[in-house]
């Protein structure tokens, strides 16, 4: 079950998009995957993601890590590819996440908001990170 809902992320970030509920998958799995702790225990670097909609992706990441700009523990990177880069403060264990080329080509058809609202709401639903995201290294 996730711990962010899809009515925290709307409020939280205004609407509801693929960008933004990316970003909250992205985080769970690396918190679950690193066994970090939320807020104070993760550091995450963004790339590639500088602006709208791909800007998008940082709220979710901010929402489902607890890393926010104010404490300084997420920064973002210029980049021609989006991927994160999570670590564990406590242990210094990372991992480097980037989007599967199918989910890229999705977010690329669209052209609604209504579209956009679609996908995010279908990308929510998938319980196969492996579908959405791959490790890098």
């Amino acid at each position: 079950m996730r711990k962010i809902t899809l009515k925290t992320a709307r409020d939280f970030h205004g609407h509801l998009g693929p960008w933004l509920v990316l970003g909250i998958l992205l985080g769970e799995f690396a918190l679950k995957k690193l066994k970090a702790k939320r807020y104070f225990g993760i550091k995450v670097k963004v790339f590639g993601a500088n602006k709208k909609p791909k800007s998008c992706l940082i709220d979710g990441l901010q929402l489902s890590s607890g890393a926010t700009y104010g404490k300084g523990n997420i920064e973002k990177f210029d980049g021609k590819d989006i991927k994160v880069e999570f670590i564990n403060l406590m242990n210094r264990k990372k991992i480097t996440l980037g989007l599967k080329k199918e989910i890229i080509q999705q977010l690329e058809k669209i052209d609604t908001h209504r579209k956009a609202e679609i996908l995010a709401k279908k990308l929510y639903r998938i319980n196969s990170p492996n579908k959405i995201f791959y490790i890098t290294h």
